[in-house]
């Protein structure tokens, strides 16, 4: 039976000639009436579809029209309801941030891949982390710091020289972001409902801003991060290619 379809893709010319494509073939309905989303894009466009359509449960499975596509399916139109009805389903929670700004204001948002942190001004940040209510570290100096979901750990974690975290290990990433004090400290694996706040020591002097998927907040002094157990999303990829396959595969690379 033919799944009713949304199609959604970003603004590139290629995804754009890909939608009209796809949409004159197979159909396109409404989101509230679709059994699943195809995204038609790169990986930032696959965050943009994949916060756009919380709480809506449809899974969502996407056909790469960008550039790097780790997120994404190779693109073809033959055959796509097999591709659909063979598909492996991968879920996941995404990290919620609450950013405490120097103007005493909350800043509350999701991030599928990362919450980062990162110094606004010519001087390295100070920061200081605790865990659990813990502090485990006085002080950072550094460029930034980071905390990575299994399914972000590819992307700015793995540039950072973080690890590659498979995508059923329960943990998250702490990376150290140009650690310069202590300088050999990488960062560390936490378990997956841990509790991280990290607190910016001389804001005024040393501005940092936080980041989630992209959506910056500037001038913060603490921010907490966890993961959003109670928020699921749900990522399909052609069988024998899933997210577990393809975090392996890119370790060797």
């Amino acid at each position: 039976m033919m799944p009713k379809i949304h199609f959604t893709a970003s603004q590139a010319d290629i995804a754009r000639a890909a939608l009209a494509s796809l949409s004159a073939r197979y159909g396109c309905v409404d989101a509230d009436h679709a059994d699943l989303v195809v995204a038609l894009g790169g990986d930032g466009f696959m965050l943009q579809t994949l916060h756009a359509m919380e709480g809506r449960a449809l899974p969502v499975y996407g056909m790469n029209r960008g550039t790097v596509g780790f997120l994404m399916n190779a693109y073809g139109e033959e055959d796509l309801p097999r591709r659909l009805a063979e598909a492996e389903e991968t879920i996941i929670n995404p990290l919620r941030m609450s950013a405490t700004c120097r103007d005493g204001s909350l800043h509350e948002a999701l991030a599928i891949n990362e919450v980062s942190l990162l110094r606004e001004g010519p001087q390295a940040a100070k920061l200081r982390i605790h865990v659990d209510g813990k502090k485990r570290m006085d002080e950072l100096v550094c460029d930034g710091a980071l905390v990575s979901t299994p399914a972000g750990s590819t992307a700015y974690n793995y540039s950072a020289h973080g690890p590659i975290l498979p995508i059923d290990s329960e943990v998250l990433a702490l990376t150290a972001i140009a650690p310069f004090r202590p300088r050999r400290w990488r960062g560390a694996l936490l378990p997956k409902d841990a509790q991280v706040e990290i607190e910016v020591l001389n804001p005024e002097r040393r501005p940092v801003m936080a980041d989630a998927d992209s959506r910056s907040i500037r001038h913060v002094t603490r921010v907490h991060i966890h993961s959003a157990a109670d928020i699921s999303h749900r990522l399909l990829f052609d069988s024998g290619h899933g997210l577990e396959e393809r975090l392996i595969r890119e370790q060797f690379v």
